[in-house]
């Protein structure tokens, strides 16, 4: 009997992101995507369909909030208008996703209405 090894299926990659202002956070929060998202400045090479796990800090919270999520935005080295290399990241339509995009939207409240250039858009 001889099996055959098959590829190992790729890792999640695991990100910290630590939001301390609510101009940073309305700058990097993704309100057009379905189930909200948040863009990561990085210099890791990802994939769009990459599957990504985070621990997001927002303000003044001790707590980090646990995000499963998917790479669907890449802003590469030297991108036009001088825009912040790395990914959007949409998180998933579980628990900790929904929670995510409630604390969000609950400290951002008006300002998500403004007009001001954001990481992604």
């Amino acid at each position: 009997m001889s099996e055959t090894a098959k590829p190992a299926a790729p890792r999640a990659s695991v990100l910290s992101l630590n939001i301390n202002s609510k101009s940073a956070l309305y700058a990097g929060y993704m309100p057009h995507l379905r189930n909200g998202g948040i863009f990561i400045p990085t210099s890791r090479s990802y994939k769009l369909g990459d599957e990504v796990f985070m621990l997001l800090s927002l303000m003044d919270d001790p707590a980090k909030l646990p995000i499963a999520g998917t790479v669907v935005w890449i802003t590469p080295a030297g991108a036009q208008n001088s825009k912040a290399q790395g990914i959007g990241v949409h998180f998933n339509a579980d628990e900790s996703g929904v929670e995510a995009r409630r604390k969000i939207e609950g400290l951002l409240g008006g300002v998500m209405q403004s007009s001001r250039p954001t990481h992604t858009l």
